[in-house]
């Protein structure tokens, strides 16, 4: 499950984190807020904006990586306007000291590549790589190289928070194709809006993200949220390792 850092108070984000794990969170992202998260729809967006308004974003991100890790497997997700301002190597070192298992940095720019997985490498951290849909054949060797962790594959060639079709069929093969190129595991998140498109989606991949109807919940009334990842959890464990349905 995706929870964004530093939304509410450390004590009220320690006791979601508790809730959501008792509800099934076999795993937690965590999002480090940036200003401008170019994947992000309306509604993490304005989480993200909420959180840097209280400041000390860092502080609350890395407790929220600290607390989430000692519940279950946790990994970080960013953009790379922090990783810039933090510097990679201090960042890196700061959430793996702090219990992540990875990090993974949406927009990261190619030219500073070799410099993150250094980081990232140097801290003990997986280095996943965000793989866009319209990769062609021809970039999708670029686009994995030096991947370590897991591939994302958005399931949406949207924002987050997409709530229309998916066209499960594309997402399918595109699944295909990353695990033909790589033998790193395939995760899928971005436009998974409701528990029956979470189980459509769940053979396909070897994990799915679920984010915006998480965020949703926490932001407006936290109470439903356990109850919200429980029907995503139970969704997504019985369609683990099925053949999927195109």
């Amino acid at each position: 499950m995706f929870v964004p850092a530093g939304v509410h108070q450390p004590d009220i984000q320690r006791r979601q984190l508790d809730h959501l794990a008792q509800a099934g969170t076999d795993l937690f992202e965590i999002g480090l807020p940036c200003a401008n998260p170019a994947l992000d729809g309306s509604l993490i967006r304005s989480a993200y904006h909420r959180a840097l308004v209280k400041g000390d974003v860092i502080d609350r991100a890395v407790g929220a990586v600290a607390h989430a890790a000692s519940l279950r497997p946790t990994v970080v997700m960013t953009y790379w306007e922090p990783v810039r301002r933090h510097g990679p190597e201090h960042l890196a070192r700061l959430f793996a000291d702090a219990g992540a298992a990875g990090m993974m940095v949406v927009d990261l720019p190619h030219d500073e590549t070799l410099r993150w997985h250094h980081a990232a490498h140097a801290a003990g951290l997986s280095a996943p790589h965000l793989v866009p849909r319209a990769t062609a054949d021809a970039g999708l060797r670029a686009a994995i190289e030096g991947a370590s962790g897991w591939l994302y594959a958005p399931a949406s060639t949207g924002h987050t928070g997409y709530r229309g079709p998916l066209d499960l069929s594309a997402l399918n093969a595109f699944a295909q194709r990353l695990r033909a190129a790589s033998p790193l595991p395939v995760v899928s998140g971005v436009g998974i809006s409701s528990p029956g498109l979470a189980a459509h989606v769940a053979p396909m991949v070897d994990a799915v993200v679920i984010g915006t109807p998480i965020v949703r919940a926490l932001l407006s009334d936290p109470a439903p949220a356990a109850a919200v990842t429980a029907s995503f959890a139970q969704a997504l464990r019985t369609r683990i390792g099925t053949a999927p349905d195109v």
